[in-house]
Parts: C-alpha cells; sequence; structure tokens
C-alpha cells in the first residue's frame, strides 16, 4: 500500500500530519488503494508515511497544510523532554498515558506487554519514539494495536534508526496487518533486526506477502513465526523466500500446520540455504516423509547449528531417515526431537550416526521421552568416549542404576569444592584452569568437553549435566563468574 500525502512544513525528526482542532483527536487512516485527498486545516489529523532523508533544524516556513504536534516555535522541538513529547502525544490521539512508559521512555528495553495500548495507545507511543536514541528493544505483545497500530510502528521505524528489536505478537493482526509490514519490510530501510510476529492469525495469503519480502530484505536476522495458521502452501512460499535469504539467521515456526508437502517444501529451501543458524519447526506434522527430507538437509546444510523438530510424528522410520544426515553435518550442535513416538531402538540409530561421524559438533540431542535400559546407557558412553562434548537427555527405566542413581544426590559443586580446598585455590581458578582463554564464560560444548577429559575431579554423565545447569546462561555459554570465592 503506497500513500501519497500533499506538502507539508518538515517538522524535525517527526512525520505526523494533521491540525489539532478542538475536534476528534487524530486517528490512522484506512487502508486504501488511492491516495487521500488534500485534508484542510479543520479535518482529523493522518500520518504520513513519508521518508525525511535528512533532520533539518530549521525553522520551516509556515504552509497552510497541518501537523499533529502544532508547535509555535519549532526550536522547542529540540529541547522538549521525551516524556513531556508523550505527553502531548497522548493529548493529541486522545488516549490515557502509560506510567510505566514514562518512567522507562530513557531506557535501552521497553516492555509494555499485556498494557492494553489499541491503535491510540501505540500511535502515542510511535510519536514518542520518532526521536529517541535510547529504546533498542520495544515489547508490545498482546496490546490490540491491530492494523492501525502497525501503521504508526512501521512509520516511526522509518524514522528511527536506534530501535533494533521489536515484540508485535499476539495483536489480532491478520492479512492487513501483515501486508503493512510486508511492504514496510520491502523498503528494507530501517534498524530493526530482530521481529516477533507470533499468534497473530497469519495464514497463507500472509506468508505469501511475508515471504516476498523477505526474499530482498536482509536486515532481518531473527524472525518469530510461531503459534499461526500457516499449512501447506504457506510452508512453499516460505520454502521459496530460504532458497535465496541471505540475512535470516534464526527462525521460529513452531505451533503451525506444516505437513509432508509444506515440510518438504521448506527443507527444499533450506538445501540451499547458508545463513540460517537456528530453526524451530516443533509442533507441527512433519511425520516420516518430512523427517526423510530433513535428513537430505542435515546432510547437505552447513549452516544449522539449532534444530527443533519436537512433536512431529516423526517414528523410527523417520529417525533412520534423519541419523542418515547426521552421520554427515559437521555443523549442527542442537537436536530436538523430544515428543515424537520414537523407541530405544530409533535412539540408538541416532547416536551411533553421531559416533560414526568424526567431525560431528553435536552437543545435544534431545529425547527426554524416549525410555532406555542399561544396555543403551552403555552404547552411549562409548559414544561420549569419542564425543565427550555431547550430551543426550533421555528417560532412564525406573531402577536402571542404583550406583547411578546415588550419584545423582551427589552435589558435583560439593566435589569441585572438596578438590579446589584440597589445592588451595579457589573453585573459580580450577574452571578457568579448564578455559584455554583463561575467561570467566565458555562455550557449553567446549566446557562438557573439558570437564570430561580432566581427571582431577571425575564426574558421570549426570553430575556434569546438574553442573551445566547451575552455571548456563541459557546462551550457550556456561559463567562462574558468580562463584569467585576466597581462598582458604
Amino acid at each position: 500500500m503506497h500513500v501519497q500525502f500533499p506538502p507539508k512544513p518538515t517538522l524535525p525528526g517527526a512525520f505526523w500530519d494533521g491540525r489539532v482542532t478542538t475536534g476528534s483527536p487524530g486517528i490512522l487512516p484506512d487502508e486504501t488503494e488511492s491516495a487521500p485527498a488534500p485534508q484542510s486545516s479543520d479535518e482529523s489529523p493522518y500520518c504520513e508515511a513519508e521518508t525525511l532523508p535528512t533532520v533539518e533544524k530549521e525553522k520551516p516556513a509556515r504552509e497552510s497544510s497541518e501537523t499533529d504536534l502544532e508547535i509555535e516555535d519549532t526550536e522547542k522541538f529540540f529541547t522538549i523532554g521525551q516524556k513531556e513529547l508523550y505527553l502531548e502525544a497522548c493529548k493529541l490521539v486522545g488516549t490515557v498515558p502509560v506510567s510505566y512508559f514514562i518512567r522507562n521512555i530513557e531506557e535501552s528495553y521497553v516492555n509494555l506487554n499485556h498494557h492494553g495500548l489499541g491503535p491510540k495507545g501505540t500511535k502515542a507511543i510511535a510519536i514518542a519514539l520518532v526521536s529517541n536514541t535510547t529504546v533498542t528493544k520495544l515489547e508490545l505483545e498482546d496490546n490490540c494495536i491491530m492494523e492501525e497500530g502497525v501503521l504508526s510502528l512501521v512509520e516511526m521505524l522509518q524514522e528511527n534508526y536506534y530501535l533494533q528489536e521489536m515484540n508485535i505478537s499476539n495483536n489480532n493482526l491478520d492479512l492487513k496487518g501483515a501486508r503493512i509490514i510486508s511492504e514496510f519490510l520491502q523498503r528494507d530501510s530501517s534498524s530493526i533486526w530482530n521481529l516477533e510476529l507470533s499468534g497473530n492469525n497469519l495464514k497463507e495469503e500472509a506468508a505469501e506477502l511475508l515471504s516476498q519480502a523477505l526474499s530482498t530484505n536482509y536486515r532481518i536476522k531473527e524472525l518469530d513465526l510461531s503459534h499461526n495458521q500457516f499449512s501447506d502452501a504457506g510452508g512453499e512460499h516460505l520454502g521459496q523466500m530460504l532458497s535465496i535469504n541471505v540475512g535470516l539467521q534464526s527462525l521460529d515456526l513452531s505451533w503451525n500446520h506444516f505437513h509432508v508437502r509444506g515440510a518438504v517444501a521448506l527443507c527444499n529451501g533450506l538445501r540451499s540455504n547458508v545463513t540460517l543458524k537456528k530453526l524451530d519447526l516443533s509442533m507441527n506434522g512433519f511425520g516420516n516423509e518430512g523427517a526423510l527430507a530433513l535428513g537430505e538437509v542435515l546432510r547437505l546444510n552447513s549452516s544449522l547449528t539449532y534444530l527443533d523438530v519436537s512433536c512431529n510424528d516423526i517414528s523410527n522410520e523417520g529417525a533412520s531417515e534423519i541419523s542418515r544426515g547426521l552421520e554427515y553435518n559437521e555443523n549442527l550442535k542442537v537436536l530436538k526431537l523430544f515428543l515424537n513416538p520414537i523407541s530405544m531402538d530409533g535412539a540408538l540409530l541416532l547416536i551411533l550416526a553421531i559416533k560414526r561421524n568424526p567431525k560431528s559438533s553435536m552437543e545435544e540431542l534431545d529425547i527426554s521421552n524416549v525410555l532406555v535400559t542399561e544396555q543403551f546407557t552403555k552404547t552411549l558412553d562409548g559414544v561420549y568416549a569419542v564425543h565427550p562434548q555431547l550430551n543426550v537427555v533421555y528417560k532412564a527405566v525406573p531402577g536402571l542404576s542404583v550406583k547411578k542413581t546415588v550419584f545423582l544426590w551427589t552435589n558435583p559443586m560439593k566435589l569441585i569444592q572438596s578438590y579446589a580446598d584440597q589445592q588451595k585455590i579457589t573453585v573459580v581458578d580450577f574452571l578457568k584452569s579448564l578455559n584455554p582463554a583463561g575467561t570467566m564464560k565458555m562455550h557449553v560444548g567446549e566446557f562438557r568437553k573439558a570437564m570430561v577429559q580432566q581427571n582431577k575431579v571425575p564426574l558421570n554423565q549426570y553430575q556434569l549435566g546438574e553442573l551445566i545447569k547451575r552455571l548456563d546462561e541459557k546462551t550457550g555459554m556456561v559463567n562462574f563468574s558468580f562463584l569467585n570465592m576466597p581462598k582458604t
């Protein structure tokens, strides 16, 4: 949707046009295919999506056109505080100011989830953010902003080059909102690199629009499209996009309705994709045919490091196809297959495939609903010997091993503390010695491998798992700086 507007005096740092009168507050224009007629000074204000190429501090000449914020002396615009600007915007659109936003308008992270903003409240926020240089991440989930609010936000983003992450999930955007976002993405002119659109009732047409935009937009690095209504046709559009997109690094398509045709289409796109690192496809319906396509992706793709296909109706047959890909893959670190109907036989195929691949980078295999026997754990010990960085999450049969069960109650930190006390060093000194860089942070896989290979404080897989849970920052890194204890 391209809307043209009549000429107006440039108000520095703002994109809003329309005079404030004693009548109704300004509202956003309805989506239309034709350009609106120029408004007189007595008509309601409207938004202008024009991008200002430069910010001028010179007072513009007075003209007959209108501005939402009618300022007698435009030089005031540069001295007015952010809070005052927001309060003026609230008066302009006729909405109640949000006290949290007033308190945090100068912070880098602003969380306005579940605040009931609606389109008008969103417009006021957008006006205030046009010239804001501190907010880099904005959360607006569940605010019923609808397409009018989206229009305000994308117009703001044409002016604000500081905002980088935005969450507008669960906002009833539907097709109209998707069209506005798609046209915004095609302009590829903002600094947004992380966009969350989960739960917005987006369907096949929206998938087509977004795919077209992302085929040319390379700024978006992380995109969340989970909990929408995409099915196989949407998968075909998204698959075509993935085959040519060179910007996306993380894509969440969980909780949609992809089945075999959509799964194959997505995988066809992934085969040639060279930038996507993290992909969440959980809670769909790939089945074993989709798993076959995934196995081929793992054999050919060299960029994916994280793949979640939990709850996709993949059985042992599908696990066998995926295992064929794992034999060749050198980059995947995390594979989640939780809540699939895989038995111990399928689990064995997966871990043996990793064992046969000397170049495997696998750090986590999640098959936590699979019941295994002691035979499986013995085989797994052999896999760990080859790939000490690997952690396999499974469900042990009750009474699997009394000895191992006892180990679960031995606190690994106590064992490390005991060794540190004997050597008259701190726990942190010991952990830092495992890191070649000598720093307080370490990649989880490298830390696991170092702990397995060291022989000063022997830990089994259970204890090591508990230790990593305590140190893991949930970012793929362990951090032991908070353990900095004085020497004894």
